[in-house]
């Protein structure tokens, strides 16, 4: 619950079933689902989902730490840098975005620290524990 806390997954009793059926989903399309893993050990401590639009050259990527021991340590500003400047460099993607509640700290750091600057606020957009949040909305631009 800790992991998922302000993830829409929270509302989600996965199974290894819907799972395979999630990794499925992204057969055949230009969209990614990426294993994070330290490097110390290769032990996968958490997931990354890249979902590309090729007509506007856009990809909106997330990111969740699953394994709690590694939260704080860089991890995953690592992987998010990696897979953001992938996009702008590699692929000749113009524009990376993300969104995140704004009482999501880490992940709003995280996008900022990153180079993402905040575009837009959907105000009380969604509801955690009954309490309204608004969604900041970021992007970067390849430059």
């Amino acid at each position: 619950p800790q992991v998922v806390k302000y993830s829409n997954q929270r509302f989600i009793c996965h199974t290894e079933e819907s799972c395979r059926r999630y990794l499925d989903s992204f057969t055949n399309t230009p969209n990614l689902f990426l294993s994070i893993q330290r490097k110390a050990d290769d032990r996968a401590v958490g997931t990354m989902v890249a979902y590309v639009f090729p007509h506007h050259k856009r990809a909106d990527i997330s990111i969740m730490i699953g394994n709690r021991s590694v939260w704080g340590g860089g991890i995953g500003q690592d992987a998010w840098n990696t897979l953001l400047n992938w996009f702008i460099e590699q692929r000749r993607i113009r524009k990376v975005t993300a969104g995140a509640m704004r009482c999501n700290l880490p992940m709003i750091k995280l996008m900022e620290r990153s180079g993402m600057t905040l575009e837009a606020t959907r105000q009380k957009q969604e509801l955690l524990n009954e309490i309204p949040q608004d969604i900041l909305l970021y992007g970067k631009f390849c430059e």
